[in-house]
């Protein structure tokens, strides 16, 4: 059978156009999976951490309410939590094991560091996490002889995206002299800010901003709340102070999304403190 010559060119045409069409959408597939993947990952490094300190397990009303703490907790919704003023067995908790009835109550994994032995039992800081431990420790911090102790309590972990990044939770020197806050930011600095993990320091640091604590932290960490605008975190029923914190090291590895100040005034006599961050790759 006969083509002509403008019929063999429209079937030519016709084939390239096809392959046009086919190879352009087999470009869209490609870059939609790209974006898909892309958006995976981001999602999976980016983490809620929240600082709370717990007043012991007390409200403000003194009635003891772990309830009340754990509901905070689990509608804040954070991947870690640094809790501060944790007593273990004291006879004022009712001999709790505050951060394990926490963990109980928040379905995350507990994990306590003991500060002091304090009212036949112990005193310390405690981590919650959605995350299982690779390693921990508890580190004792410097502090005046006939002063209260103080720790600082790590944990080496994995997030979803497989990261491996280090959580340290605190609670400075609470006295009007910085003499011990000082010190304790100094060896915070000495001895947690060198990871060889992306590393998050989170906690009541009883210190304001551009004090010399912080001065001195800040001069290795970098952190997440805006120095033009700090909004407090203490006393909860009339915020006038930001003495609670999240930090971060090295600084180029996170970026903040948000931050946001949870005043429930009868859970604690502090307001929780929830920032929102993303790892970002090296």
């Amino acid at each position: 059978m006969y083509l002509s010559h403008a019929t063999t060119h429209k079937s030519k045409s016709h084939r390239m156009n096809t392959n046009r069409f086919i190879l352009i959408i087999a470009c869209i597939t490609v870059f939609t999976n790209c974006l898909r993947s892309q958006t995976k990952t981001d999602s999976a490094k980016i983490i809620k951490v929240l600082s709370f300190n717990i007043l012991h397990g007390a409200t403000t009303k003194g009635d003891f309410n772990l309830d009340l703490i754990a509901k905070v907790i689990t509608e804040a919704n954070p991947d870690f939590v640094a809790l501060q003023e944790v007593d273990y067995k004291t006879n004022r908790a009712k001999k709790y094991d505050l951060v394990t009835e926490l963990g109980w109550r928040t379905k995350m994994a507990p994990l306590y560091g003991r500060a002091m032995y304090f009212d036949s039992g112990e005193y310390g800081e405690g981590i919650l996490s959605k995350h299982t431990f690779l390693s921990s420790r508890n580190i004792a911090l410097p502090y005046t002889s006939g002063d209260e102790p103080r720790a600082a309590l790590e944990i080496t972990t994995v997030l979803p995206s497989m990261d491996t990044i280090v959580f340290i939770g605190t609670h400075l020197d609470h006295l009007k002299l910085e003499t011990n806050r000082i010190m304790q930011a100094k060896h915070i600095n000495k001895v947690l800010s060198s990871h060889r993990y992306p590393s998050i320091l989170t906690g009541d640091l009883n210190a304001e901003p551009n004090s010399e604590t912080m001065n001195i932290l800040e001069s290795s960490w970098t952190p997440a709340y805006d120095k033009e605008n700090p909004k407090p975190t203490y006393p909860s029923d009339h915020p006038t102070k930001k003495i609670d914190y999240v930090m971060f090291y090295p600084k180029h590895r996170w970026k903040v999304l948000k931050t946001e100040i949870i005043q429930d005034t009868i859970a604690s006599d502090h307001c929780a403190y929830l920032v929102t961050l993303q790892l970002l790759d090296e």
